[in-house]
């Protein structure tokens, strides 16, 4: 998240720092972007690969409204400590038992957001964004409890959670990015994103962070009207 907000905060800077390169007569008003997404939770050692679509319709040349969809699919690791059994495993077991346990998943998550995305047109070949980050995350997790959890969950006199769950929640968080313009309608784009929310809180403890890197071709069309 600090790399994200000082990368955000220095691309500010620099656009009011150095002289405007680019000519913002010919803008496009719609740009379609779709690529590959890399996904990181560090919080339980979640990997997700995946695509992404972003439709955006640019208002003026500073300022445009984007609407992002994305499919990803991978696995992690839930440590014992991060559960809501933590307190129990550790009174039942010792202090330091439940950062024994480590239970794999296999999960596929599912994206959409809407909102602003501020651009700076400082040269001619680079356009770079930076966009807040509101929408809502689902995820389906299968997961796979080693047989002697089992037991363990007899004794502490709790049922075990289902081995297939799924869960939506909202988030917020920050992204930016930079476009590459090979040409008038095309270029190629490369962005980061840092999301946060609560997926299954009912099982786990803490919030989880999100890491999203996203590249791919741009695809732009339509002359905005108001240029200035």
């Amino acid at each position: 998240m600090r790399r994200i907000l000082l990368f955000v905060s220095a691309l500010f800077i620099l656009s009011g720092c150095l002289p405007s390169l680019a000519q913002n007569t010919d803008i496009n008003r719609y740009t379609l972007f779709t690529g590959f997404d890399y996904m990181i939770s560090p919080a339980r050692n979640l990997t997700e690969r995946g695509f992404e679509t972003d439709f955006g319709v640019t208002a003026k040349p500073w300022l445009g409204l984007g609407v992002d969809f994305g499919f990803l699919s991978g696995a992690g690791t839930i440590t014992g400590t991060e559960t809501v059994y933590a307190p129990a495993v550790n009174g039942l077991l010792g202090p330091r038992a439940a950062g024994s346990i480590h239970v794999p998943f296999n999960s596929t998550t599912y994206t959409f957001a809407a909102g602003p995305q501020f651009y700076i047109r400082r040269w001619e070949k680079i356009t770079f964004l930076i966009r807040p980050g509101f929408g809502g995350m689902h995820e389906r997790a299968d997961i796979m409890f080693p047989s002697n959890l089992g037991l363990l969950f007899q004794g502490l006199g709790v049922p075990a959670p289902a081995m297939h769950q799924s869960d939506t929640r909202l988030f917020f968080g920050m992204g930016a990015g930079f476009d590459l313009n090979l040409s008038r309608t095309v270029g190629f784009r490369f962005a980061g994103d840092w999301v946060n929310t609560h997926l299954f809180s009912d099982l786990l403890v803490p919030r989880q962070n999100y890491v999203r890197f996203s590249v791919g071709p741009t695809f732009r069309w339509g002359q905005l009207k108001q240029s200035q």
